[in-house]
């Protein structure tokens, strides 16, 4: 669900009034990951990489309280349920965006993932949860990148994830991770979390 909320009464009421109308509110980080726990899990479960790093995203988000609040040009909305977008390559060569609601069950998500995906692929259209707070992904993995720094664009405050090819070594698999998120969600403590909560994840599969 989306309720508006009054920016004074919530924890980001100074964050509000210092960065609702500045022309770059964006912040980005970028952390090098260890996924070698995250290829091996994919492999043992018959679970696509990407749609494994997609959930560990929501299950970390989910944990940390400033994922439900985002900012809407000049208004503030609070949610209770996250999900995550992903950028999919439809059958005409372009791109559309799926969102898929975040569940704790890995399995499920992941059916969800594989149904939603290929349908948006095949439609050539868009699938939309207004309703849920969006964790925006891209993964670019034409090639190995060591930083994204995404467009800023007032139609989409939502935090973004991004990445390109990981890279393996003889006994680890390294993933170069870059995290936008609007400074009125939340600041660059918070965002630090999210990284290493997001590797406590990976390292827990």
């Amino acid at each position: 669900m989306k309720i508006e909320v009054a920016p004074q009464e919530t924890m980001r009421a100074e964050a509000f009034s210092l960065w609702m109308t500045s022309p770059m509110p964006m912040v980005t980080l970028t952390k090098t990951f260890n996924v070698t726990k995250l290829l091996k899990a994919s492999k043992r479960r018959g679970i696509k990489f990407n749609a494994l790093l997609c959930w560990c995203i929501g299950k970390a988000a989910s944990d940390i309280k400033e994922f439900y609040i985002l900012p809407e040009k000049d208004k503030l909305f609070k949610y209770d349920c996250i999900a995550i977008n992903i950028i999919v390559n439809n059958s005409k060569g372009g791109i559309n965006s799926c969102d898929i609601a975040y569940t704790d069950d890995v399995e499920q998500f992941a059916k969800e993932y594989n149904r939603l995906t290929a349908l948006v692929a095949k439609q050539c259209k868009s699938s939309f949860l207004e309703d849920c707070m969006i964790v925006g992904t891209s993964a670019m993995i034409e090639t190995e990148l060591d930083c994204i720094v995404n467009q800023y664009t007032d139609k989409f405050c939502n935090p973004m994830v991004m990445w390109g090819r990981y890279r393996s070594n003889w006994l680890t698999t390294t993933l170069p991770i870059s995290f936008q998120f609007h400074h009125v969600q939340m600041d660059g403590g918070h965002g630090a979390s999210f990284l290493e909560q997001l590797q406590q994840v990976i390292n827990e599969l």
